[in-house]
């Protein structure tokens, strides 16, 4: 990352540190799911002591890291990419184009800085709250917590590409809630969010755990569980890298189709 990009992401972890109020609301709301699910999960596994492969530890382990990622890759939508949506509807984003930096790595920059504040205040604090209530797992092994630290910004930078794109397509429909709307009842349903990928059954199960979403919240979560193990746990974050590389491939030839339409639209 370059000094302009971390910059970007300094000012955008400080724009975000502004929200005090709705930051200590959202740690709330997070801790009480927490709390929900929990109970919910440990009936569940008491039922089936170790369904997907989870014991009731690794359950509820699941549900308060499931909270804490919530909002640090942005599942249900937000983050820079709003802006940016609201930047193409207005037309202000021909002043972005004109910027010495490519539009993809400013918005990115920009969205890992509000993930490191979200991670740091509704990542943490519930995480902290869970491990009080419920005792949750610690990482299996050093090698997890590092495997972790690696796969985190690589499950935002996937969370932020398919966001971007969602944004993109302002550029033709200059309206893209609808879409944004669709895209998250997806991401909420195939990032594990309401359910882990791991419960999902046969065909279904399969597919969920090779779509994008699944490097959200499955994937981190399995790294710092320990199921994943040398040769698997590098399978596991090159799973999370070769989509990043795709969908920011995307985004880039979505982005130059788009500057085409801007141009000939006349913006």
């Amino acid at each position: 990352m370059s000094s302009l990009h971390a910059a970007v992401a300094l000012r955008s972890f400080r724009r975000y540190s502004t929200y005090r109020a709705a930051t200590l609301a959202g740690i709330f709301t997070n801790s009480v799911f927490g709390v929900i699910y929990s109970y919910a999960y440990l009936a569940l596994w008491h039922a089936s002591p170790q369904a997907g492969g989870y014991d009731a530890a690794d359950a509820v382990t699941y549900v308060w890291l499931a909270q804490a990622l919530l909002m640090t890759v942005a599942v249900w939508g937000g983050g820079t990419t709003d802006d940016l949506t609201e930047r193409i509807r207005t037309g202000d984003v021909a002043i972005d184009l004109y910027r010495p930096v490519g539009l993809v790595g400013w918005y990115l920059a920009g969205d890992l800085g509000r993930s490191a504040y979200h991670l740091l205040t509704r990542g943490l604090a519930p995480t902290l709250i869970g491990a009080v209530l419920f005792g949750i797992a610690l990482p299996s092994s050093p090698t997890a917590a590092v495997g972790f630290a690696i796969s985190l910004p690589l499950a935002v930078t996937v969370s932020f590409a398919i966001r971007f794109l969602v944004a993109s397509t302002a550029f033709w429909l200059l309206d893209a809630q609808g879409i944004k709307v669709l895209a998250g009842a997806f991401a909420v349903f195939f990032t594990g969010m309401t359910l882990p990928l791991v419960l999902f059954p046969g065909w279904l199960g399969t597919m969920a755990q090779t779509l994008p979403w699944a490097a959200y919240i499955q994937v981190p979560i399995d790294v710092w569980l320990g199921r994943h193990q040398g040769g698997d746990l590098l399978a596991a974050l090159a799973f999370q890298a070769l989509w990043v590389i795709v969908l920011l491939a995307l985004c880039h030839l979505v982005l130059h189709a788009a500057t085409r339409k801007v141009v000939v639209q006349g913006g």
